[in-house]
């Protein structure tokens, strides 16, 4: 399972020009769920997406969790993040899981953050959605469930 997590004054998700999520201070996650990923990944992302320390403390450091500011997080489905470009000049997506699979490992992650009461807003699973941010900071970090990068 893979993550592109930034760290947001707020974000919001529209599908035919209707905002269906939203979110103000937190983080905007992008998920990626790989054909190898089990329940084990989703619980190593939502533990990690809800302590991940990158908010700011009094002295200006990174040392608050999203929980920690009482902020949400905005989760959106994203199956080009197990996209393979080392090779010609169109991506494969052979790493991607189906549908089948990806989507109830993309609500489980949701609700394990959710049980941490943390506020989750989802994006539309396989919809085409346009997603706007303001990224605070900018502040953007990779995450792997199998320790990739």
């Amino acid at each position: 399972m893979r993550a592109v997590i930034q760290r947001v004054a707020e974000a919001k998700v529209e599908v035919d020009g209707q905002v269906i999520a939203a979110v103000g201070a937190g983080l905007l996650v992008y998920l990626g769920v790989g054909q190898e990923d089990t329940e084990v990944d989703a619980q190593f992302m939502a533990d990690k997406l809800a302590n991940l320390r990158i908010f700011a403390d009094e002295a200006g450091k990174m040392n608050r969790s999203v929980m920690d500011i009482g902020g949400g997080v905005l989760l959106v489905s994203n199956f080009t993040l197990q996209g393979d470009c080392r090779k010609g000049r169109r991506p494969g997506f052979d790493a991607a899981a189906d549908p089948q699979l990806a989507e109830p490992l993309y609500e489980k992650v949701a609700e394990l953050i959710a049980r941490e009461d943390i506020p989750v807003a989802k994006g539309s699973f396989g919809a085409h959605m346009h997603v706007a941010s303001i990224n605070d900071g900018p502040v953007t970090f990779l995450l792997d469930s199998k320790k990739v990068f």
